[in-house]
């Protein structure tokens, strides 16, 4: 039975080892109905209809329970999904081979119970019950019980979205989400597209060295045309498992958006990589803010001065706020150690953050210079350099996955590699 799976941190075998991290997808543009008995219940479901992965549904919510819900479908269609909540066993069944007799062909129902049953639940299943969550919920039951009727495991894998933002202007966010992705890529063998939002002045196309004729500009500018053979066209290889969608950044145009002009772009990469990270300017609008919160994990890349707190902190209180049941963000310190700057301290910077930063990235001008002006990452520049580590482990943290371990080289491999290289 499900919610024989559905384990509590406080209930997992080894309490030492850290939660394994939930990703839910969100659902597509659903018509989602409730009928609820409790206001316990209808409190959970209508908070769920806030949470960013239900944002596309239409939510409606309704008391009276089935019997409500027989009523309201004697005249009217039904939508794509109804929730029911019951609980008792004898009206439920009953109840919902009644429902069976006014309910369209494919609309997908949950049912909110209270009785913790496998016979129930076969039952329920034979009735084709799309889901049997126990009461009482809380909103992200709700949330990934509808999300998860939409990403089942024989469908096509829904994408996860990173987005990288600054928390000023200058403080290296850029370089930091294009290092993180090619760790994503390189080190966690995960397909990735970085996707460069910053149109007039991005850097994506500088750092890995692509100058490609089309970009994320293109789709944009033509949402009717957005597909996935569209979007293809438009990504640049970098590597084997790394795509850039470039900003054109030019400046023979203004690039004023409304709010959701970026989100037939974000859906279409979900539905064909597995990780895109959204590269985010440091610019507070409608889209920025939109794509910010829409994304499954976010990373804040801070320098370590007042403002910069400041702004981190505005930051991490209006996502904690508009994602309630989301993790809050991560963020780190980078630039720290520039010689003769006052600098505020990681311990002082976390306390006012109340969250330790994922990691503190020196200043290292040579380095980071040199990668920057050669089109490079770090890690095609010094193989060994500490910072590599810490873009591991800030993309092992944001993916919520473990290291690629990489084969063992044989004796032939030197030559291969000169063979390849030729």
């Amino acid at each position: 039975m499900i919610s024989y799976a559905r384990q509590t941190q406080e209930e997992q075998p080894d309490a030492a080892l850290p939660p394994v991290e939930e990703h839910i997808a969100p659902a597509p543009r659903v018509s989602v109905q409730a009928f609820c008995e409790t206001v316990e219940t209808a409190a959970a479901v209508q908070s769920a209809g806030e949470d960013r992965r239900l944002g596309k549904a239409h939510l409606k919510i309704q008391m009276g329970g089935m019997a409500a819900a027989i009523e309201a479908y004697r005249s009217a269609p039904t939508p794509n999904v109804i929730v029911l909540e019951s609980d008792g066993r004898n009206d439920l069944l009953g109840g919902l081979d009644h429902l069976a007799t006014v309910c369209d062909a494919g609309t997908r129902v949950v049912v909110i119970g209270r009785i913790n049953d496998v016979m129930l639940y076969r039952e329920l299943v034979r009735r084709g019950v799309s889901d049997y969550v126990l009461a009482p919920v809380g909103a992200i039951d709700v949330v990934r019980s509808i999300c998860n009727l939409f990403s089942a495991p024989e469908a096509k894998a829904v994408g996860r979205i990173i987005a990288v933002v600054g928390a000023k202007g200058g403080v290296g966010a850029s370089t930091i989400s294009h290092n993180v992705a090619w760790a994503i890529a390189r080190d966690l063998a995960m397909d990735a597209v970085v996707a460069d939002l910053d149109l007039a002045f991005g850097t994506a196309g500088l750092d890995y060295n692509q100058d490609p004729p089309q970009g994320i500009a293109d789709a944009v500018f033509s949402p009717d045309r957005v597909d996935t053979a569209f979007i293809d066209r438009l990504l640049s290889k970098c590597t084997d498992h790394l795509s850039l969608l470039a900003a054109p950044a030019t400046l023979d145009r203004v690039y004023d958006f409304g709010t959701d002009a970026f989100d037939s772009v974000f859906d279409t990469l979900r539905s064909t990589m597995p990780c895109i990270v959204l590269d985010i300017p440091h610019q507070w609008s409608g889209w920025t803010k939109r794509a910010l919160i829409g994304a499954d994990d976010i990373l804040i890349v801070a320098a370590p001065d007042l403002a910069n707190l400041r702004n981190t902190k505005n930051l991490f209180d209006l996502l904690k706020a508009a994602r309630p049941n989301d993790r809050p963000p991560l963020y780190c310190l980078n630039q720290v150690g520039v010689p003769k700057r006052p600098e505020i301290a990681a311990a002082e910077f976390a306390k006012a953050i109340e969250s330790q930063p994922i990691v503190s990235i020196p200043f290292e001008p040579q380095i980071f210079g040199s990668a920057a002006n050669n089109g490079q990452m770090i890690a095609e520049i010094s193989a060994n350099h500490k910072s590599i580590e810490m873009f591991l482990q800030i993309a092992q943290r944001l993916t919520g996955r473990s290291e690629t371990k990489k084969q063992k080289s044989s004796l032939l491999s030197p030559l291969i590699d000169k063979l390849r290289g030729k």
